[in-house]
């Protein structure tokens, strides 16, 4: 035995709130608000929806427990299936770059679902949050490259991710905690060929990892054993899932190094792996005025990574396919300025739109790619019909740490996200803000919407 998922698990099982630097504090505040508008706003999902028919069917209709889907009480386990496939649900979760992980979707549902049940303080929930996050970025940075070709993260270190969040409200000792992560390991899954048939897959990923973690650090409170070594064991996590995982890097910095504060906000609501490029397109056509129809042709220098998850998807056959097509989300930007909820579900198979989207290219760029993934690069080459070819290009995305969204920003994108479908009323988003923003430390976790 190495020693290091140990000594991850000690990490996760002991952090207290008294240890976590206020900035931190103030970020897992604002990565919450932003959770909880996509939850909202992807209640009606069909997908989504089928997921709380499952959860009505199967657990209590009545609990303390906040089920954003069907505003409805149940147990926690039920409330964490439901709210995790919402909070994936529209392209608006977080994602840490270096990890290419969305830590939200699976540390806030358990982690919200089980301090609601048990009255809990803001103060441990926020703390457990911060130990969620820093687990599950971690095992993503240490599973590598190589993983995520043909594992989604979220699903797979996000079960890690779940456990350490519920195992630290639960009060799990450190053989507590290490026991947890051998139990959320073994359940660890979630595969990229939902994408070639436009399938539902990716809303079953967060939503298995947030109810996996959550049934680990459940049954680890209760003595159940896992494996002692999950993560970097000859027969564990790394062993059959990477080719390239660095175990060094599951305690690098722990403590000193915080990565909730690395974690950036989505600003378009598409995969991230097509943000880049995105807002280089935008660069350019601002810098040089330009239309929709004064482009040819947009070729996008990506990352390995971006042509890895978005290369099968050519003309998307459902709106959340959509979201993933490169050419589309382009084609969004360039005609109509944004690219949000509204704009996918009324044009992604508009004629202009895949017309545009045809003429857009993907090419692997050297320098793009070895920056990747701890930098998102976008560079663009865009073809015109009477200037030539131009060139667009951004080292910082919008939303990154480096280029943050202010408070503001976060609170009109989550008003847009609760006016989606009508999800919620102005009211209801009203008194969310505010409570999210005056947080009392000692005041037990209630309901927000129910």
């Amino acid at each position: 035995m190495t020693g290091y998922t140990q000594r991850l698990a000690t990490f996760a099982a002991q952090l207290s709130f008294q240890e976590i630097p206020a900035p931190v504090i103030e970020r897992i505040k604002e990565l919450l608000l932003d959770t909880l508008g996509s939850m909202i706003a992807g209640a009606s999902a069909p997908a989504v929806q089928a997921i709380a028919e499952y959860s009505r069917h199967m657990g209590p209709t009545t609990g303390r427990s906040e089920n954003f889907v069907s505003r409805q009480g149940t147990s926690p386990l039920f409330a964490a299936l439901s709210n995790a496939a919402a909070a994936h649900m529209v392209e608006q979760d977080d994602v840490h770059n270096g990890s290419v992980f969305h830590p939200a979707a699976v540390v806030f549902p358990p982690a919200l679902a089980i301090a609601q049940e048990g009255g809990l303080s803001w103060e441990r929930l926020l703390t457990a949050c911060v130990a969620g996050y820093e687990v599950g970025i971690r095992v993503g940075e240490f599973l590598g490259r190589s993983h995520y070709e043909i594992f989604h993260t979220t699903g797979t270190a996000g079960t890690l991710a779940s456990a350490a969040a519920v195992g630290n409200l639960l009060g799990l000792s450190s053989e507590q905690m290490l026991h947890a992560f051998g139990s959320a390991g073994t359940q660890s899954a979630g595969l990229w060929e939902f994408l070639r048939d436009a399938a539902d897959s990716k809303q079953l990923h967060t939503s298995h990892a947030a109810a996996a973690g959550l049934t680990a650090a459940w049954l680890a409170s209760k003595g159940f054993t896992g494996a002692r070594n999950i993560l970097e064991g000859q027969k564990g996590l790394a062993a059959g899932m990477s080719t390239d995982a660095q175990v060094e890097r599951l305690v690098a910095g722990l403590g000193t190094r915080w990565t909730v504060l690395e974690t950036s906000f989505k600003y378009h609501a598409s995969c991230r792996h097509t943000h880049p490029a995105a807002d280089a397109l935008m660069a350019c056509m601002a810098q040089h005025q330009l239309t929709f129809a004064d482009i040819r042709s947009v070729t996008a220098q990506v990352h390995q990574g971006a042509i890895d998850v978005l290369g099968d998807v050519k003309q998307p056959g459902s709106v959340h396919q959509s979201k993933f097509s490169m050419g589309t989300v382009l084609a969004l930007l360039a005609k109509y300025g944004q690219a949000g909820l509204q704009e996918f579900d009324d044009y992604y198979n508009d004629p202009d739109i895949q017309a545009f989207n045809n003429n857009v290219t993907m090419v692997l760029d050297a320098e793009v790619d070895a920056a990747y993934p701890e930098r998102w690069l976008g560079r663009v080459l865009v073809d015109t019909h009477d200037k030539g070819q131009l060139f667009g290009k951004v080292d910082v995305p919008k939303g990154d740490p480096d280029n943050p969204l202010s408070r503001p920003e976060i609170e009109a994108k989550v008003r847009r996200l609760g006016a989606y479908r009508g999800s919620a009323t102005d009211e209801e988003l009203d008194a969310i803000i505010h409570q999210i923003w005056n947080l009392e430390g000692k005041a037990p976790v209630a309901r927000l919407l129910v």
